[in-house]
């Protein structure tokens, strides 16, 4: 079964989704989508750990919460994940904290109203470097999906083959259609302030407005996406990761050594994902990548 790639999304956009797809059977997975049209089954999430409950007896199950510039993530887990149970437990809060985890909702039967949370799957202690990496990174994936609806609201007919005519990946396309037919008006305006909110969190002394903020800050070089084959962007940055030795490679960097070259981030996450599946690489802690 293919590995659903990890989101990296702001607490602001996870909390406001109101859109469930549930999967059709016991190994299909379900997804939330956001405002934005983030097709969430996994998210790599990084912020302040503020503080661990015990909602049973025994410490079971504990209910914790992660701070970004944005917002609040709640985080659930439970005897099933034991281990990272444990971990969330230890932890002296408040921590910088990274996070791997599965969406998980609830809708209570008196109101209807969806609640998202994330189920952890592995957490990881982390240094201010990282949580802010994680900003700047999530705040230039925001920014795609903002570009990525505003093209589909110019189209008389959105689709998801029209999207991905304009490069956009399948499941982005999928998820920005599904977001325009469940959102009646997504504020694009309210999630460029909050790429600036995130940004002037990491950078206080510098003053932004939308516009230096949206066109400046998160522009990445443009250039023209690459037309190589899925075989060659593997080579590809198969050979940045072993250049890497034993001493592994940061995610950021690969994605910035292929942009370079016209490889968007959502194809490294496929190409990644794909060693990963083949056993080539692997990842001995959070957020750095080595070759097998």
């Amino acid at each position: 079964m293919k590995r659903e790639t990890a989101w990296r999304v702001f607490a602001g956009e996870y909390t406001d989704s109101t859109l469930e797809i549930k999967g059709d059977g016991e190994f299909t997975p379900t997804y939330i989508v956001t405002p934005l049209g983030a097709k969430i089954n996994r998210l790599y999430i990084v912020g302040v750990l503020t503080d661990v409950e015990n909602i049973v007896e025994g410490g079971d199950f504990v209910r914790a919460h992660l701070s970004d510039p944005t917002g609040v993530f709640t985080l659930y887990s439970g005897q099933y994940q034991q281990e990272v149970t444990e971990k969330l437990s230890n932890i002296d809060v408040p921590s910088f904290v990274a996070v791997i985890g599965k969406t998980r909702t609830f809708t209570p039967e008196d109101s209807g109203t969806l609640y998202v949370s994330v189920r952890p799957e592995i957490v990881v202690e982390v240094n201010a470097k990282i949580r802010d990496e994680w900003i700047l990174e999530t705040a230039r994936h925001t920014k795609d999906r903002i570009e990525a609806l505003v093209e589909a609201t110019k189209m008389n007919q959105p689709s998801v083959q029209e999207l991905e005519k304009l490069g956009y990946s399948r499941s982005l396309s999928q998820g920005i259609i599904a977001a325009l037919q469940h959102y009646p008006k997504v504020s694009v305006e309210r999630y460029i302030e909050m790429i600036q909110d995130a940004l002037t969190y990491i950078l206080p002394r510098r003053e932004f407005d939308l516009e230096e903020t949206y066109e400046k800050e998160l522009k990445i070089e443009e250039t023209k996406e690459s037309t190589e084959t899925s075989e060659e962007i593997e080579d590809k940055i198969l050979a940045i990761i072993q250049e890497g030795g034993e001493e592994g490679v940061l995610w950021e960097t690969i994605i910035e050594k292929c942009e370079r070259t016209g490889i968007t981030s959502d194809m490294v996450e496929e190409a990644i994902n794909s060693l990963m599946n083949k056993g080539l690489v692997f990842e001995p802690i959070l957020g750095k990548l080595r070759a097998t």
